[in-house]
């Protein structure tokens, strides 16, 4: 029974139809908010709470989209963009402490993660076929980097060493909103859930005993399936050049830039980050477009709680240490003892 498509992939229940009290029930909503859709679907034993558990998420979602909207300009990352130049802008604990996140995932990408990257970002218009020229990526180039985000944890102030810098929560501030959900859901009593913005989620328990199979969609087809994993309590994060782009002479200008170029990243056609936030899952699900995946694997693989799945441009599919089936064994051997490494992935 598939409950829902997630747009980027979609979540199917492994159980069946088991009877419940007249009351209990699987509710879901979904609304427009942070420039995407965001869903939530949950058990719950009283249908009242249970959609009183779901407002409470999505007023969340709200009040998030309003302090780290880049679009609203009274949010405080606005105020951030429009001051932070000439003189150092004070922000609530909350952004601060994002922003503060945001470096540890640009130092442990080696500069692949960039919230700066808006510096050029901003000079792309996916809807309306808009690009910057050579002559402007080069000069607002050297506004890309993290490094010239000077925060002060003392007062709480961002302040902006190079002129002409701007910064995007873009790539962690879903992740992050989608983990405040499943906290509120939590402290509520919910057990059994999931809350997606966009291309992030959080699976919250199980599906009542039985694990939710999320399917990855092929890059140039949402209606194929590249591979499909069994989930339980985790956090899945999918980017792919798909999602806002246009063409132009045979070229795809996608919403991921380089840091390092300005331009679209293209190493990957698809990426998707497996960990146990969808913090973690948004912040790294870009690396492999920039770094390539071969070097985004070696990242991956030295962090015992990430998994990936990469589409390479040439069609591979390529899996992170945790995910991939085990080697054939040669005949007469001894079935290998049961290790972290044990195939979780059903292609």
């Amino acid at each position: 029974m598939i409950l829902r498509n997630a747009w980027r992939w979609s979540l199917v229940a492994l159980t069946s139809a088991v009877p419940h009290a007249a009351e209990a029930a699987w509710m879901e909503r979904t609304e427009a908010i942070m420039g995407t859709r965001v869903y939530v679907q949950l058990w719950a034993e009283d249908q009242l709470k249970g959609n009183a558990a779901i407002d409470a998420v999505m007023a969340d979602m709200r009040r998030i989209d309003a302090l780290m909207s880049h679009y609203k300009p009274d949010s405080q990352l606005s105020q951030i963009n429009a001051h932070a130049n000439s003189e150092p802008v004070q922000v609530d604990k909350e952004l601060f402490d994002l922003l503060k996140l945001s470096t540890h995932y640009s130092q442990i990408t080696e500069g692949a993660f960039d919230i700066t990257y808006a510096s050029v970002g901003y000079l792309y218009d996916y809807r309306h076929r808009i690009r910057p020229t050579e002559e402007q990526i080069t000069k607002a180039l050297p506004g890309v980097n993290w490094r010239n985000m000077l925060l002060d944890e003392v007062h709480h102030t961002v302040r902006f060493e190079h002129p002409g810098m701007r910064i995007d929560l873009g790539g962690i501030g879903k992740g992050y909103a989608v983990d405040h959900g499943v906290a509120i859901l939590k402290a509520r009593g919910i057990q059994h859930a999931v809350v997606s913005a966009g291309g992030d989620s959080r699976i919250l328990g199980d599906h009542m005993g039985r694990p939710w199979l999320v399917a990855i969609r092929h890059p140039d087809d949402p209606k194929k399936v590249v591979t499909r994993i069994p989930l339980s309590d985790s956090a899945m994060s999918t980017s792919g050049d798909y999602e806002r782009y246009f063409d132009e002479n045979g070229v795809r200008y996608h919403h991921i830039i380089d840091p390092r170029t300005g331009h679209s990243a293209s190493k990957v056609r698809s990426a998707t980050i497996l960990a146990p936030t969808a913090t973690q899952t948004d912040g790294m699900s870009k690396t492999a477009f920039v770094l390539g995946p071969e070097k985004a694997l070696e990242i991956i693989n030295r962090m015992p709680e990430y998994d990936a799945v990469f589409v390479c441009p040439d069609g591979r599919v390529l899996y992170s240490n945790g995910l991939r089936p085990p080697l054939p064994r040669p005949a007469g051997a001894s079935p290998p003892a049961a290790t972290a490494t044990s195939p979780r992935v059903t292609p």
